[in-house]
């Protein structure tokens, strides 16, 4: 059977979700229900695996069967993970479904007890899941609901070796998180923070095994979940890597420790309290220390000092308890819990970098004790539920309460990174969304702790302090991203030209596609400081297709192809050397630094868009890796088929996960069955529009504007068959009587002599019906045409997945190995190819904006204008309108 992929998986999940919206349910609702009926499925797959596992061994040892099951497959001390009552099996639950004297929802809410009950850890996580919860005298979800629930998780079994890598239903369950937030809008805020946010966040703490990581506002558990994988993925267990978190809302808590379960964390320290008031996490009496603190705290919240403990983590001061402020106060608790060497990253608003007041003195308090490294400036609307634009804050503590700071790098000391990134994100439907080039280039800024122009600057303390900037923090103070004033030469504008100038300083771009100005511009004979269009270009579509077509561009674009292949024969063995190293974040930081090096010194990209190339294909490939480091290359390739096949399955209504013939396999190995799918389908659209201009033909010329939008042509002719046959109904019938008689062997000379009569006194009707007939055979021979191309194009879909199966199975493991890496290679040059074609948009779209300027000036509208009028005035002499 095919390992279960990601997105089939996630397709699964959301059909489910898709049955309880269908029962009126919002994803603040129906979440629970979810979360409660995957769990309970895993939980009792996983048992299921073990307990053939300990009984098997016991039978083989000479215990019994009987006593295998009863001795040692029902005591809970013998179960590594979850024990799972009988109640709370899914056989159990499944011998149950139509049963008519109990609710199937009352079972269910005995299933999650049970297994609570037998599992400490669970204690209280499953308690808010409730199948029979009634609300209005109804029940939320009706056991109609349930069983079809409980039938769309039955579809697939959730071993861990039915997956094709051992934490995709950890990834499934983000997935879910994600969907749930996103149709929840505002409330998705309160637990639940983007990924692109956290890993961004990670990559600049970069955790380590031994460490110990703590969110004081975990939500569901993403940041806690993001720096185990960072760990992992770097090559070091996550299992020596402490995950601490507090939560302050009973439902967040609950997703997050079914996360932390989910992903197989067993550890992780979840809490349950107001972190401000009551921090959990102790040591003797006293709060444990972190090596990193990562959180996105609520935006803009009230606080209360009342009961609150460990007051002394406030040393730097304290907000007002009331408008809203409260975001430094986590902060100062972020600090108070770091270790002396380590690291706090955390989201905050705006208005903490430049607010009067409290806020102004605990800022000025962190600056001169040179606990802030970095504040990164965010695009607005990434988080749910808060559209207005946020930052980050890197922040080491300082023990000794005075600058320069010894924790952090000696060249970062009393000094702040300011990056300005708010301009730089994907723009969503309802979101703004940071893409993996744009994570690439904060984290790198970071890293490198320099100086790029209008995105980043480091800046001393003493400017931070100085009467002008008197401790403000606000970015754009220190960076100005500000697009610049478009040039405009008032001399071009009125008299012609392009000013040399303009063309100049957009010398790199020009340089950087290879394409030369003097191909679209001509210099102006005794006028070196203005240019014109060539005489090529006649208007403003000219410029798109003088540079595509140009010689050095082309030349340029071949450059960057060999140097990509170039590049690819040096360095994929590290894709293929995966399976045997497991080091995702080493491999992907020597592809973008290597690709970087190698592409580079052409001069199309800047280094941040050729890490972006990367960052991006990685990100997407992610799954994929995954894979082929635990299944190998087969295993990427029976994952595509199982996908494509998936994708072929899906109703066309409902829209496939992917396009299945679009997919890069079967565009690789099965070029000719598409031709053949092609030409069926183009026959069928060619066949289908011979038939609608059959049905459009010959409409009267007296139709209305809505008879003529309902005429058919063939229908007009069966009426009139239909009517000539009901008029002489009797007459044919008895035609019909006498042919027969008269076509008999022992017919009388009578018998035919009355059929040939009859028939003569019918034949103006039969020529008519036959006329008619006459007229409708062509469009009968299309139909029947069409019904034979709907067939054959059926057949070759209904043959496809098999034929994909059996191409696949023609080939060895190195066939395999040597494909997936072409196709990967062909994903990368795909990406590259993108990020070139808006370079050299960007550089046709400056042209087109110099064309838009001056290609017309002042002086050639008024002769325009002037013409005008002079042909106006013509015509209306010509009309007799005026006098000559």
């Amino acid at each position: 059977m095919p390992r279960l992929s990601l997105a089939k998986l996630e397709h699964h999940l959301y059909t489910a979700a898709d049955r309880l919206r269908q029962e009126g349910l919002d994803a603040a609702t129906y979440k629970d229900y979810i979360f409660g009926m995957l769990f309970l499925k895993r939980c009792s797959d996983v048992f299921d695996a073990e307990r053939e596992k300990i009984i098997g061994s016991k039978i083989r040892s000479g215990v019994g069967a009987s006593d295998a099951e009863s001795i040692y497959g029902e005591n809970p001390d013998y179960y590594d993970e979850f024990f799972v009552p009988e109640t709370a099996r899914w056989l159990y639950l499944q011998t149950k479904l139509n049963d008519a004297h109990q609710s199937f929802g009352s079972l269910l809410d005995k299933a999650l007890g049970a297994l609570a009950e037998s599992n400490p850890p669970l204690e209280h996580v499953l308690d808010h899941i409730q199948f029979m919860k009634v609300q209005s005298n109804k029940r939320i979800v009706s056991d109609e609901a349930c069983k079809a629930l409980f039938r769309i998780f039955n579809k697939y079994r959730l071993r861990n070796e039915d997956f094709q890598f051992s934490d995709l239903l950890g990834a499934a369950y983000e997935f879910l998180i994600n969907m749930f937030a996103e149709s929840a809008g505002k409330k998705g805020g309160d637990f639940y923070t983007p990924r692109d946010v956290i890993r961004l966040m990670v990559r600049i703490l970069k955790p380590r095994p031994n460490l110990t990581v703590y969110d004081p506002t975990c939500g569901s558990g993403g940041m806690l979940i993001i720096s185990r994988e960072y760990v992992e993925q770097s090559g070091g267990d996550p299992s020596n890597l402490r995950l601490c978190g507090q939560v302050n809302d009973a439902s967040a808590w609950s997703i997050c420790k079914l996360n932390m379960l989910l992903h197989g964390v067993m550890g992780a320290d979840i809490k349950l309290e107001d972190t401000l008031l009551h921090p959990m996490h102790r040591e003797g009496g006293e709060l444990e220390r972190f090596d990193r603190v990562i959180a996105n705290p609520p935006f803009s919240q009230n606080y209360t000092r009342n009961d609150m403990e460990f007051p002394e983590r406030f040393r730097w001061g304290w907000c007002q308890t009331t408008g809203k402020k409260g975001d430094l106060m986590f902060a100062q608790h972020m600090l108070a819990v770091c270790k002396p060497n380590g690291m706090v990253a955390t989201v905050m608003p705006h208005g903490v970098l430049f607010r009067g007041g409290a806020e102004k003195e605990i800022r000025r308090k962190f600056l001169e004790q040179d606990l802030i490294e970095a504040v990164i400036g965010l695009p607005q609307n990434l988080f749910y539920g808060a559209s207005i634009p946020a930052c980050i804050l890197i922040m080491r503590p300082n023990i000794t309460g005075k600058a320069p700071n010894k924790n952090k790098p000696e060249e970062h000391r009393n000094k702040v990174l300011f990056i300005n990134a708010d301009a730089e994100f994907h723009a969503g439907r309802a979101q703004n969304y940071l893409h993996p080039e744009h994570i690439e280039k904060i984290a790198s800024t970071y890293d490198r702790f320099e100086d790029i122009p209008n995105y980043s600057r480091l800046v001393a303390l003493e400017e931070i302090s100085n009467e002008t900037n008197d401790w403000n923090l606000n970015i754009r103070r220190y960076v100005d991203n500000s697009p610049q004033a478009e040039p405009h030469d008032v001399r071009a504008h009125l008299l012609g030209g392009i000013p040399v100038s303009e063309v100049e300083a957009n010398k790199h771009l020009f340089d950087s596609v290879n394409f030369k100005p003097g191909n679209i511009f001509k210099h102006r004979q005794n006028d070196k400081a203005y240019l014109d269009f060539a005489p090529a270009i006649n208007n403003i579509s000219d410029i798109r297709a003088t540079v595509e077509k140009d010689a050095g561009v082309k030349s340029r674009s071949q450059e960057i192809s060999s140097a990509l292949a170039g590049w690819w024969t040096a360095h994929s063995h590290r894709i293929a050397d995966l399976p045997a190293r497991r080091d995702l974040h080493t491999v992907r930081n020597q592809f973008l630094n290597s690709f970087v090096t190698a592409l580079l010194p052409l001069g199309v990209l800047d280094r941040f868009k050729l890490s972006g190339v990367i960052a991006t294909w990685w990100t997407e490939t992610l799954p994929d890796l995954k894979t082929l480091i635990e299944n190998g290359f087969p295993g990427v390739i029976e994952g595509w088929v199982d996908a494509i096949g998936d994708a072929v399955e899906d109703d066309e209504s409902a829209g496939a996960v992917l396009d299945p013939f679009g997919h890069k396999l079967v565009l690789n190995i099965m070029p000719d069955y598409l031709e053949r799918i092609a030409t069926a389908k183009s026959d069928m659209v060619r066949l289908k529009g011979e038939k609608e201009a059959f049905e459009q033909s010959n409409a009267p010329d007296d139709l209305d504007e809505e008879e003529l939008e309902n005429w058919n042509y063939a229908k007009d002719i069966e009426r009139q068959i239909r009517e000539i046959r009901s008029e002489h109904k009797d007459a044919l019938k008895e035609l019909a009587k006498l042919e027969k008689s008269a076509s008999k062997a022992k017919a009388s000379t009578d018998d035919k002599r009355n059929a040939d009569k009859a028939k003569k006194e019918l034949q103006p009707v039969l020529v008519q019906i036959a006329d008619l007939e006459s007229a409708l055979t062509p469009y009968e021979e299309i139909k029947k045409s069409l019904s034979v191309a709907r067939e054959r194009y059926k057949k070759l879909i209904a043959d496809f997945v098999d034929e994909l199966k059996a191409n696949c199975a023609r080939m060895d493991n190195n066939k395999k190995r040597k494909l997936v890496l072409e196709l990967f290679a062909q994903d990368i040059q795909n990406g590259l190819n993108k990020s070139i074609a808006e370079k050299n948009n960007a550089l046709i779209h400056l042209i087109e904006n110099v064309w838009n300027k001056y290609a017309i000036p002042l002086s050639q509208l008024i002769r325009n204008r002037e013409n005008m009028g002079k042909q106006t005035s013509n015509t209306l002499q010509e009309i007799g309108y005026v006098g000559k």
